[in-house]
């Protein structure tokens, strides 16, 4: 008995680590459906490995009806699972979920074939995903991986990487470094690339993107000219000046404020 309080006292607190609206215990309690969600399956998850499959099935068609939560009871479940939001989650019957995991509200975790056995995912410990997201299939997502929002996940996720879009891709870990350069040079043209994200496998942001390496590239080529005919002693008009980037510096690939003179 006190092995089952204790865990409850875990569950209400990995809750108040995640989610910064919640204020009391008795809130949690009463008025948090994934945590009745997840005090539910370990009910149901003990009627299902104990024999009694109807029962347990049963609990857990009570737990969507008051949650709107569906977690079959034969899916595995660690410590400190919290799910924020809830609506419309769906953990499907082999899925497998480490200790401290998160999932947002309309996630998916499911099955892509009819054949008995291993079909649904399994989350390792840490992992995030984020509203709407959708992983399918048997497949691993590694320690600490972060999934984002209406991803589409079909293959398997290193640990402590993070996936986006449909079908998810990794981010590579230069993105952030691209990023800064390609806003920088968007600035000095008068054009917000974050209009439409980088991140996002859209066609337009990706053609954009790719325009403004290519001035980035043109720039570089300019100055690389300009200080092989400096050094031939050859005379040209001087152009006007190139304005600065205002506002930021990029050094290591990251915007920094102008440094005093």
């Amino acid at each position: 008995m006190n092995a089952i309080i204790d865990r409850v006292k875990e569950d209400i607190a990995c809750v108040f680590e995640r989610d910064p609206a919640a204020q009391s215990v008795w809130e949690v309690i009463t008025a948090y459906p994934g945590f009745h969600a997840v005090l539910i399956h370990r009910l149901s998850h003990r009627c299902w490995t104990a024999g009694y499959r109807w029962l347990a099935r049963f609990i857990s068609h009570i737990a969507r009806w008051l949650t709107g939560i569906e977690i079959h009871p034969g899916a595995r479940i660690g410590r400190r699972f919290f799910i924020d939001h809830g609506m419309g989650v769906v953990i499907g019957e082999t899925a497998v979920i480490g200790d401290d995991c998160t999932l947002y509200h309309g996630v998916t975790l499911g099955g892509t074939s009819w054949k008995k056995g291993k079909r649904h995912p399994t989350l390792h410990d840490g992992v995030v995903v984020g509203a709407g997201a959708k992983i399918l299939g048997p497949i691993d997502i590694g320690e600490g991986a972060r999934v984002g929002s209406n991803s589409v996940v079909l293959k398997p996720v290193p640990a402590g990487a993070t996936v986006v879009g449909i079908p998810g891709h990794l981010i590579d870990p230069n993105v952030k470094k691209e990023k800064a350069e390609r806003e920088a040079i968007a600035y000095r043209m008068g054009f917000d690339p974050y209009g439409a994200k980088a991140d996002m496998p859209d066609p337009v942001a990706n053609a954009i993107n790719r325009m403004l390496d290519h001035i980035h590239a043109m720039d570089q080529q300019l100055e690389t000219m300009k200080k092989a005919l400096d050094e031939a002693g050859i005379h040209y008009p001087e152009p006007p000046p190139i304005p600065r980037l205002e506002g930021c510096e990029i050094e290591d690939g990251y915007e920094h404020e102008p440094k005093p003179d």
